[in-house]
């Protein structure tokens, strides 16, 4: 796949459908490659007239791994982010959302549709926050204003999230199965075999576990969003599952709240990951919201 200089991160992204469509650039989340965005779930946006880029954030997959910035201590940052502390951190949502800027800037894109997913969602925010001028419309999925009021994770969804990163291959692929099946859709088939086959490929793209402890503590690090949500004025997605039990639906009543017009959609028996059954819905919403802008 191509990379491109942005800044001092080497970004590696990938491109679906005619490059005289709109952009629609899609950002995902904490510890996540961009091969989480479906190969066909990217296809169906381009069916439907968009020219959509998937992209590595920094510190996994293709992407720059910043292995000079250290490992931060999480339980710390953890501490401090809940006692309202500054949290020592080695970026922010702040530079990430710079990387995507760059990104855009690289590949020719004045501005984009911007679809981020969990701390994608968190970028995407940022950039539409910071950047204005580069989004078009704004979907947040499965995401949250970082606002300290809202309720926290379960205790087995914030377990699975901090579980250790396994020894070679095929333990973490077995890591996979266990944190999704842990924090996934209990109203959805569980697709272990979709599982297991993006988490082979994640491993063989790049297996970076040191990049998402910096990316976790760059969240921790970038404290509530909600005011300066308010700013926002593009039209805005909100996108949510019900049974989320990693980032709870009320991040998502909070996001919506925060921005003027934003349509809130919340779906029930849908957790934390991404439900082929939900595909062909999340387009349909993508495309409306699109359409608005």
């Amino acid at each position: 796949m191509p990379k491109t200089q942005c800044g001092n991160i080497e970004i590696e992204y990938e491109c679906f459908g005619d490059k005289g469509n709109p952009p629609l650039l899609l950002v995902m989340g904490l510890g996540a490659q961009m091969i989480l965005w479906d190969d066909e779930f990217c296809g169906m946006l381009a069916e439907r007239g968009f020219h959509v880029t998937r992209f590595d954030n920094r510190d996994v997959g293709g992407s720059t791994c910043l292995r000079d910035a250290g490992v931060p201590d999480i339980g710390a940052a953890m501490m401090a982010a809940m006692t309202g502390q500054p949290v020592d951190a080695p970026y922010t949502l702040s530079d990430m959302a710079a990387d995507t800027a760059r990104l855009m800037d690289s590949l020719g894109m004045a501005s984009a549709h911007v679809v981020g997913a969990s701390m994608g969602g968190m970028i995407a925010q940022t950039l539409a926050i910071e950047y204005p001028a580069k989004v078009r419309s704004l979907t947040s999925i499965m995401s949250s204003t970082g606002n300290p009021a809202l309720p926290s994770a379960t205790p087995e969804a914030m377990s699975a999230l901090l579980s250790p990163p396994a020894e070679g291959r095929e333990a973490n692929i077995e890591r996979a199965v266990g944190i999704f099946r842990t924090i996934g859709s209990k109203g959805f088939p569980f697709d272990e075999e979709a599982v297991r086959r993006i988490a082979g490929r994640s491993f063989d793209r790049g297996f970076q576990p040191e990049g998402v402890a910096r990316q976790l503590a760059a969240i921790l690090a970038s404290g509530n969003r909600k005011e300066r949500l308010r700013a926002v004025k593009v039209p805005t997605l909100v996108l949510h599952g019900k049974d989320d039990p990693l980032i709870p639906f009320e991040a998502a009543v909070d996001t919506a709240e925060a921005i003027a017009g934003a349509k809130l959609v919340g779906i029930d028996g849908w957790g934390h990951d991404f439900p082929r059954e939900l595909w062909p819905r999340v387009v349909d919403e993508i495309c409306e919201v699109a359409a608005r802008a």
